[in-house]
């Protein structure tokens, strides 16, 4: 028998949203799990993955199993890795999630849906990827203790999201080390309004509240400087007529919201833009929100 797990990239904070939102976009990373002989870990399109036992899938895998106090069976593993690494687009989280799920469907869905959440919550850090990863759609979550709460809604056809990304990576250490250690009541209290509009407006499609909603004092302004080009491509994301543009997750992407009508233009004139300034080796991609998330097919 072979399992096939899919995962979605996710972007999170969405400017306001620091540590606390995430949405799941269509773009994907899959897993094949086998029990074999010897462990065996490839990828299907060439990409460099750790093919021992530091592999992030099969770490995830072991950690159910051991939760379980069961022994894990040597594995075949086999991925395919659309999503880039140390892009801000939830690349761990998938192979977490991804892990998790294939061994869960292998000693018969032992967990259910919130204590997998929990779980790789407990490894990744923190729910704002793992959340949309696993469950799809736009999600708020929130740590009580290690329990993760967490909503997913649908996000507005009428967005779509334009993903700007970079030649390089930047690691979520280094972003992180960026931050302050404390903040003010106002800048608190600045995100907080702004990430409610946030969620509000992406699940109702009030188009005209994101520029608002997208605003952030808590971590953007702090990693601005570890993104090579930041303001350039936020500025001409706005010249292009963007909704609301943010850094994804800890950076490097830089991710607009566009109307679905405008998504024609965005793409014709945003690369000539970025040529004209210089800045080169950048992707362009645009992409919807996935409702599903994370999905288990049987080969």
């Amino acid at each position: 028998m072979k399992i096939k797990v899919s995962v979605p990239a996710t972007s999170a904070n969405i400017g306001s949203g620091f540590d606390a939102l995430g949405l799941a976009v269509t773009l994907y990373n899959t897993v094949t799990f086998e029990e074999s002989d010897h462990l065996d870990i490839s990828a299907a399109d060439g990409t460099r993955i750790p093919r021992g036992e530091s592999n992030l899938v099969y770490r995830s895998a072991k950690g159910l199993f051991d939760k379980v106090g069961k022994t894990m069976p040597p594995l075949k593993l086999v991925q395919t890795n659309a999503i880039p690494m140390a892009r801000g687009l939830g690349s761990s989280s998938a192979c977490i999630i991804a892990g998790l799920l294939g061994a869960n469907r292998m000693l018969g869905d032992v967990l259910n849906t919130q204590e997998l959440l929990t779980l790789a919550t407990s490894i990744e850090g923190h729910p704002d990827n793992t959340s949309p990863a696993l469950s799809g759609g736009l999600v708020a979550s929130a740590m009580e203790g290690k329990r993760v709460y967490s909503v997913s809604v649908p996000v507005s056809e009428k967005i779509r999201f334009a993903l700007m990304i970079p030649p390089f990576e930047l690691k979520t250490e280094e972003a992180r080390a960026a931050l302050p250690k404390t903040y003010s009541r106002e800048d608190a209290v600045y995100n907080l309004s702004r990430s409610g509009l946030m969620t509000a407006s992406l699940f109702s499609g009030n188009l005209q509240n994101l520029r608002v909603a997208v605003q952030d004092r808590i971590h953007q302004p702090y990693r601005s400087g570890l993104i090579g080009h930041y303001d350039d491509v936020f500025r001409m994301s706005y010249e292009l007529g963007s909704l609301g543009t943010y850094v994804s997750g800890a950076g490097p992407t830089i991710i607009s919201m566009i109307d679905v009508a405008d998504t024609d233009n965005f793409v014709k004139y945003a690369a000539s833009h970025l040529e004209e300034k210089g800045i080169t080796g950048w992707q362009i991609r645009i992409l919807n929100a996935d409702s599903k998330g994370a999905q288990i097919s049987i080969e």
